[in-house]
């Protein structure tokens, strides 16, 4: 049977396309294809495996239930023929609910995996038992190297490098970089992000939003914490996704007015 297609996870999300084939107890691969790619196999409705460029099981489907872009697939006529995944889904899906919980609080005080952070300067005497994650995290924290280089270097996902950085952070045994340069760097404007995607409607339609969600990921940024430094770039790469040459020149001549502050 030929594949079907469920449309881009920019507009829809992971876990609604996985609730009809785990109801209707499906067999067959789910494919996503983008700038990451990655495969879940089901069998009569149970996740059994899991695949990306970087990990496998487990790991490999939390890690795609986070991504915000890639097209979807589904082809009905695929049986599994490894197992990776030993959990039941029940429980697999109880696991990502809580991860997912744990991922958006820490995202709080880490709103992005490109900042930096350093041995803190602090002492205050005690001695502190860490594990050896927290040991490899604060080998790696010399103020140089991003959250998602500190991943990349110790072949984590970018999740269990955050989780690691947020309890060190408590702890008082990393501080941000940032903290200490903040003065000296400006933030965009508040209504940056939604004139941003008012021109940007005007040029592509409804999916504008999307559009620049997937852009701050391919970033590495957040609304909140976006520097005026990167606000041409991110333009001009926006402006790179209007197939129209006319209206990406008119997005162009209105959005670069907001570089003027």
């Amino acid at each position: 049977m030929p594949e079907i297609a469920f449309g881009d996870l920019s507009q829809v999300k992971l876990f609604d396309i996985l609730k009809p084939l785990l109801t209707e107890k499906k067999t067959g691969k789910v494919l996503i294809k983008g700038k990451e790619e990655g495969e879940i196999l089901l069998e009569s409705g149970d996740i059994v495996h899991a695949k990306t460029l970087h990990f496998i099981g487990e790991n490999a489907f939390f890690s795609m239930m986070g991504w915000n872009a890639g097209r979807i697939a589904f082809d009905p006529g695929i049986s599994p023929k490894e197992k990776t995944i030993s959990i039941t889904t029940e429980q697999l899906l109880l696991n990502w609910s809580v991860r997912k919980q744990e991922f958006e609080k820490i995202k709080e005080t880490i709103p992005s995996t490109h900042t930096l952070f350093r041995l803190s300067l602090k002492q205050d005497g005690k001695e502190q038992n860490i594990s050896a994650d927290q040991w490899n995290v604060l080998a790696l924290s010399n103020g140089m190297k991003t959250i998602s280089e500190i991943a990349k270097a110790l072949g984590w996902d970018e999740y269990r490098a955050l989780k690691t950085v947020y309890h060190l952070l408590e702890r008082g045994l990393l501080e941000r970089v940032e903290d200490r340069t903040s003065m000296k760097k400006k933030l965009v404007k508040g209504d940056f992000f939604s004139i941003l995607e008012l021109e940007l409607k005007k040029a592509m339609g409804p999916v504008a939003p999307f559009v620049i969600d997937d852009k701050l990921i391919d970033f590495g940024e957040s609304k909140e914490t976006f520097l005026e430094e990167r606000a041409l770039s991110f333009i001009e790469s926006l402006s790179e996704e209007i197939p129209n040459p006319l209206k990406r020149s008119e997005f162009l001549r209105v959005t670069m007015k907001l570089l003027s502050f």
